[in-house]
């Protein structure tokens, strides 16, 4: 009897994307742009090529003359630090196609690479195993599920709401990945699917990404790279947060019904386990929390609150978050009295539990690395440039906004995208007459939905943090990425006309 086909994991999906990389250093000619990169203690421009480097003086005239369209105070100032393209100057390279040692240690380079995300995630297992320890959380979330009763879609739209804020304003993205273990089973106890709290969190991220109105990773580095003030072009990425927010949580909000009319029309339906709405029965029946869970709920929803002011004012990373989370779990672990055996024996348990995460992240950089070896990005710029170079702006900005979607699976950093392709298309504004600020929402637009489902992105583990399979979600998301797409098109016209 031949066994039904089933989608392959996250970890073989993103070996086959290695795979597809390695083939690509193959195919595709090796090649590079020139970069140019400010040395502060030299106080000058210091130009790198295949050939060599080369000095020259940090004036504007050197940044008119080599067609980078950026101011001299964006350098000096240190709000471009990262080596940025020099228009015009690419040239084929010799092709340093991948091997299978490429292959191999990719993934080892990657988990390197990510180290400091994945002692993040796993701390956060730990954390989770500690708390949950208490029972605090299953009482806490029987709480909720009771006031909530009817008004579940509150929560929808006030996550989705907030996260896209998060997302829009400090580039809210790898963080997410803390809430998961926290709003799985509030979700599940509302009655909802596993499909929802990953849509909630993760839509949520994305769309504030797409709409990044003073995003510093995305919005500002883009703007400083094609030579404009970020604040260029604010109101199409605010319409765009707000249209593309609205239009999804209808989105999420539309499924979610559904599914509570009824069950079987989940994605993630299975007859064979026990549905959402019998494990939120069981909550509901904790009507009370006592006073010592108050207590460990109030530190566990203090926790999250001090990592998101850390992130957005005090410009912690992943090691300030990382060092958070595990002495709020040891003043949890302190607060139960479980005695240090225990304690350590929870911990662990929990960040098992998120192993699998961990690794995919890891695996997931290795991407990067065989990419970044068989020097083809630079190439795939190069004729994406000369693709769109004597379009009309009409065609030009739908056209650029899908380069860039399919740029991001090349190059998956937000901030290492603009500065490595917003000089050289940027450069491209007054040739087909369209403002650089909606070039600059182009990448926006472009990276943005990517986001959604990039296999190098944070999107395989977010579903491994839910146990629901990449084909399922690309099932799901695809009609609101064909609809956000539309939205994104039409912005950039009406800044185009005005």
């Amino acid at each position: 009897m031949i066994r039904s086909l089933r989608f392959p994991t996250p970890f073989t999906v993103i070996f086959i994307v290695i795979l597809l990389s390695a083939l690509a250093t193959w195919l595709i000619p090796a090649g590079s742009y020139d970069t140019l990169v400010y040395d502060q203690e030299a106080r000058g421009f210091v130009i790198n090529s295949a050939t060599g480097t080369r000095n020259l003086p940090a004036t504007n005239e050197t940044l008119n003359t080599l067609g980078i369209p950026v101011e001299l105070e964006k350098f000096t100032a240190g709000n471009i630090k990262k080596p940025i393209s020099v228009p015009g100057t690419y040239k084929p390279t010799e092709a340093e196609p991948a091997g299978l040692s490429d292959i191999i240690f990719a993934p080892i380079r990657g988990m390197y690479e990510a180290i400091d995300i994945i002692l993040f995630v796993l701390i956060i297992g730990g954390f989770m195993g500690v708390f949950n320890r208490s029972g605090a959380f299953d009482e806490g979330i029987g709480y909720l599920a009771n006031t909530l009763k009817g008004r579940e879609s509150l929560l929808i739209i006030l996550v989705t709401s907030l996260i896209a804020i998060g997302g829009t304003t400090f580039g809210l993205a790898e963080e997410t990945l803390a809430f998961y273990p926290l709003l799985v089973p509030v979700f599940l106890a509302a009655g909802y699917d596993l499909l929802i709290p990953v849509a909630v969190i993760f839509i949520g991220s994305s769309i504030g990404t797409m709409g990044s109105t003073i995003n510093p990773f995305a919005t500002i580095v883009a703007s400083d790279a094609a030579g404009i003030n970020w604040t260029t072009g604010f109101y199409s990425r605010l319409a765009m947060l707000v249209a593309g927010t609205i239009i999804s949580i209808l989105y999420i909000l539309r499924y979610a019904r559904k599914i509570k009319r009824d069950p079987s029309l989940s994605m993630v339906y299975n007859p064979g386990k026990e549905s959402p709405a019998t494990a939120a029965a069981d909550h509901t029946r904790h009507q009370a929390v006592a006073t010592v869970n108050k207590v460990l709920l109030l530190l566990f929803a203090l926790t999250f609150a001090v990592m998101i002011w850390g992130v957005s004012f005090r410009g912690w990373w992943f090691e300030e978050m990382t060092a958070l989370f595990l002495v709020a779990a040891i003043i949890i672990g302190f607060l139960q009295r479980i005695g240090e055996h225990n304690f350590i024996e929870a911990f662990l348990a929990g960040a098992r539990d998120l192993l699998g995460v961990s690794l995919i992240i890891g695996v997931a950089r290795g991407v990067t690395f065989v990419l970044n070896e068989g020097q083809i990005s630079d190439t795939l710029l190069f004729y994406a440039a000369n693709l769109v170079e004597g379009m009309s702006g009409f065609l030009f900005l739908p056209a650029l906004m899908f380069i860039y979607f399919v740029l991001t699976l090349f190059i998956s950093s937000s901030s290492g995208l603009a500065v490595v392709t917003m000089p050289i298309m940027s450069s491209l504004s007054s040739l087909v007459g369209v403002p650089t600020e909606e070039i600059v929402n182009a990448y926006l637009f472009g990276f943005g939905l990517m986001t959604f489902i990039t296999p190098t992105g944070l999107i395989l583990p977010s579903l491994a943090m839910v146990n629901v399979k990449y084909n399922v979600w690309l099932k799901f998301i695809w009609p609101l990425l064909a609809i956000l797409a539309l939205v994104g098109i039409c912005i950039m016209w009406v800044g185009l006309l005005l």
